[in-house]
């Protein structure tokens, strides 16, 4: 697992999307996992703005978001269907048949599932996850006690989780209980994991999930065991973290690297001359 640290959301957002500019550029018809809420917004914020001043190409590539709630149709304004149009594909250029999320009107949920699952491995699996974190350590909806082994499937949500998402809903009595998600299982298995978080509210699940146990607990430790993770965190999130100074030290040293640039050269996001 590498840890960056940024000195603040932008950069966190910039970095971030400098690694997905890499992974296009390195494989122009890349298969990407998306998340949704708050802090992946400046993150698809600068995806967007490398396609329209950069040329950024998206022309090639599938997409497959983590989750949904049930219950609420594509057009819901609180639906990730919606979010991702909205603040995402609207704004790129890339293919309406090459996206991919799953469907919280399904009648048969099981099944809807199952062609889910089965979408991602004709799709040739995931080369490149974006991951968000929830306050109690979930990654998509995998709530605390998931199996970590677990697939696409319904999961009831906790109540934080329903009381962290109710700021996005008008009353709180409208925020949906159950959620189709892709399981921990079905996450590891992506070729590289990008996880991003922000803000003092993260920094103690931060520090839990990089530096304490692999525990179903905490279902974004599982990253602890994959071959290939990125974490990009603000100085508030990373602020608990008891090895930060070493982290921040093996940054540095890349960068001393020669004939390295592919690796280095995102980690400073270049501070605008007023």
């Amino acid at each position: 697992m590498e840890v960056i640290i940024t000195r603040d959301y932008d950069e966190m957002s910039w970095v971030a999307a400098q690694i997905i500019r890499r992974q296009l550029i390195r494989k122009p018809d890349s298969v990407l996992g998306l998340a949704t809420g708050s802090t992946p917004l400046g993150t698809y914020k600068e995806m967007i703005r490398m396609h329209r001043e950069e040329g950024l190409d998206f022309s090639k590539v599938t997409t497959f978001n983590l989750d949904e709630y049930l219950g609420l149709p594509p057009t819901h304004p609180q639906s990730y269907h919606h979010f991702m149009q909205e603040n995402l594909f609207k704004h790129i250029n890339i293919h309406p048949g090459r996206i991919f999320i799953p469907n919280g009107m399904a009648e048969d949920i099981d099944s809807h599932c199952r062609w889910y699952e089965e979408q991602i491995k004709k799709a040739g699996g995931i080369d490149l996850q974006l991951l968000g974190i929830g306050s109690d350590g979930h990654i998509a909806f995998n709530e605390p006690g998931s199996s970590l082994g677990s697939r696409t499937r319904l999961k009831t949500l906790t109540e934080s989780t329903i009381r962290d998402n109710a700021r996005f809903f008008e009353r709180a009595e409208d925020v949906p209980h159950f959620a189709i998600t892709m399981g921990v299982g079905t996450i590891f298995e992506a070729r590289e994991i990008l996880l991003i978080a922000g803000g003092e509210e993260k920094a103690a699940v931060c520090a839990e999930f990089i530096e304490g146990p692999v525990t179903a607990r905490v279902t974004a430790s599982m990253l602890q065991l994959h071959p290939i993770v990125k974490v990009v965190l603000d100085e508030a999130a990373a602020s608990q973290l008891k090895q930060a100074g070493y982290y921040c030290w093996v940054q540095q040293q890349k960068q001393k690297l020669v004939g390295m640039p592919s690796q280095v050269s995102f980690l400073r996001r270049p501070v605008s001359k007023k």
